[in-house]
């Protein structure tokens, strides 16, 4: 079964990394996907902010759902690339990752993502990231 059936069966059972990070789902689908995820005291770094490479690893997992979207039967995918800008910290709150597929072609996929606070839209980081993309076989 691939990622995709996996995730609209099981829900957030399907990705341990989801039950760590306490992520839930927003819409997803037709190349683009949104996750939530409260953040929690633990999660701050020693400066009191959300530790720069959880921005970064809740957009890769958006951008990937938005990808399982569109991959066709058998298609499997792998991050390649990843390049993260950081705009703004945060201290607590929710916040929401949404990813987007720019370009795709036989072999690789071109995202776009960004991180924001859930309550006003405020962008907190920016991240562009590259995929290969393999068949079964």
């Amino acid at each position: 079964m691939d990622n995709l059936n996996q995730i609209r069966l099981k829900g957030r059972q399907a990705n341990p990394f989801f039950i760590l990070m306490g992520i839930e789902f927003g819409p997803f689908g037709d190349g683009q996907a949104e996750l939530r995820m409260q953040v929690r005291p633990d999660m701050l770094n020693g400066a009191g902010w959300l530790q720069g490479g959880i921005y970064t690893a809740l957009c890769d997992e958006a951008m990937a759902l938005a990808l399982f979207t569109i991959l066709e039967e058998g298609e499997r995918i792998a991050t390649i690339s990843e390049s993260t800008s950081y705009l703004q910290g945060v201290r607590s709150g929710e916040i929401t990752a949404v990813g987007k597929v720019t370009k795709k072609t036989r072999n690789l996929a071109f995202m776009e993502g960004i991180v924001k606070r859930s309550d006003d839209g405020t962008i907190l980081s920016r991240t562009s990231e590259s995929f290969t993309i393999f068949r079964k076989g």
